[in-house]
């Protein structure tokens, strides 16, 4: 089977055959559980059905090879793991060319210069050959072979035109759970990484951001009679939004309401398309889906520090008016045991400088800890640079995660740090 499959993101071919065959890539690595993934329409391309179309042909015939060139994107973006895990259940062994040119990434070579894509289009591409010799055995992977091939058109084209299979030098790639990603990726450091706090662990209620489809008529530099809510458009960037839900497609409100009140949010995208870790930033208002970032893939997500109770004009004895902290109380636990210190959920007057909602402990108070401690000492880890650089590789591919924090004196420092950060950008 050979080709060059139509590249379609939104594509218009569900027949229903075709689309029970890609139940296969939507399931979890082991291909037992749904993937965990709240939008995995980026596995309807069209060139990822034309290569589940080819792999069905070589499975029923027992043995085959199928050659494309096709988008890149699945060689190592997040969604398409089960994809991945597949296509190595199926195949002896797997030979990638990426020839990069992805101009939504901003590509360059790692000199510095020029990368051009080989075809008149802004997506990166790359050469696959899939082999199928039916020795494997059935719960045997394959191997993955890659090679990276930046530069100007014309040499890519020289390379091609004078290079075949045993004389381009491949790399194996260890294909390592859960992602089993196609390419190399520097994972020194794993194991104390994956030891740390996920933000998305951390905080259970979290959303991505509003978006309105109609960003000239909904949202304003200037308030006028119905955009009534402060709204974090981009980076520093707060404007009006008329938050009608009737109005507002998509308007996230099921986690978007507790931003309506007295709030934090702290906000970062779960993958990275173009530079190394600079995501995370802090608002108190409403937040679009591109605030953090306008790149490909990079959306961004909210997550409240407080949730705030249903309010229907009446109130039962047993229903609390107080705002809860949106954080998991076991990882609260383990940070409270870890710093013999209490937590509390808010900070009361004895901690708190005059006219100061939110703050860092005062001189002598630091026996206890509250929700924007927590929000503070993430902001000083995620904005030290040193961090950023051991972990890069790590935070391009999952939402960030963070050290347990060890003993009371480094703690309260990165709150300190964090707190000043978190004030100067709000």
């Amino acid at each position: 089977v050979m080709g060059n499959p139509p590249y379609s993101g939104e594509s218009a071919n569900k027949g229903e055959w075709i689309m029970s065959l890609m139940e296969d890539y939507k399931k979890e690595p082991g291909g037992k559980e749904k993937l965990k993934e709240r939008n995995p329409k980026a596995i309807n391309d069209d060139y990822v059905k034309f290569l589940r179309y080819g792999q069905h042909f070589i499975e029923k015939n027992g043995s085959g090879i199928l050659a494309f060139i096709n988008p890149h994107g699945f060689l190592d973006n997040l969604t398409y793991r089960g994809m991945r895990w597949n296509l190595l259940k199926t195949y002896d062994k797997i030979y990638t060319i990426d020839l990069h040119g992805n101009a939504k990434k901003k590509e360059t070579a790692p000199d510095g210069s020029a990368d051009v894509n080989v075809f008149d289009i802004e997506q990166g591409v790359s050469i696959n050959l899939f082999i199928k010799t039916g020795k494997k055995k059935p719960n045997e992977l394959g191997k993955v072979f890659h090679f990276d091939l930046f530069g100007k058109r014309e040499l890519k084209y020289d390379f091609l035109s004078q290079n075949n299979l045993k004389s381009a030098e491949y790399k194996e790639v260890k294909t390592v759970a859960p992602n089993y990603f196609f390419v190399t990726k520097d994972f020194k450091g794993q194991n104390n990484y994956d030891k740390g706090i996920s933000i998305d662990k951390l905080f259970p209620v979290s959303t991505s951001g509003i978006k309105t489809h109609s960003d000239g008529t909904l949202v304003s530099f200037v308030k006028y009679e119905n955009s009534n809510q402060y709204y974090n458009y981009r980076p520093f960037d707060v404007r009006y939004i008329e938050y009608d839900l009737k109005k507002v497609q998509r308007h996230r409100y099921s986690v978007m309401k507790h931003m309506l009140q007295d709030n934090l949010s702290i906000m970062t995208c779960r993958q990275l398309s173009t530079f190394d870790f600079q995501h995370i930033l802090v608002s108190k208002y409403l937040v679009d889906m591109c605030t953090v970032s306008l790149q490909t893939k990079e959306t961004t997500y909210a997550f409240p520090l407080y949730l705030y109770p249903e309010t229907n004009g009446q109130q039962t004895i047993e229903q609390s008016a107080e705002r809860t902290p949106n954080l998991n109380a076991e990882i609260v636990r383990q940070i409270a045991e870890n710093l013999g210190l209490s937590f509390t959920n808010e900070k009361t007057p004895l901690n708190l400088p005059k006219g100061e909602t939110y703050s860092l402990p005062l001189e002598g108070s630091g026996e206890v800890f509250a929700p924007i401690d927590i929000l503070d000492y993430i902001y000083a880890v995620l904005h030290s640079p040193t961090y950023r650089e051991k972990y890069k590789e790590f935070l391009k591919i999952d939402f960030p995660r963070v050290p347990y924090p060890k003993d009371k004196n480094t703690f309260w420092l990165l709150v300190k740090l964090g707190g000043e950060i978190r004030q100067i950008h709000l």
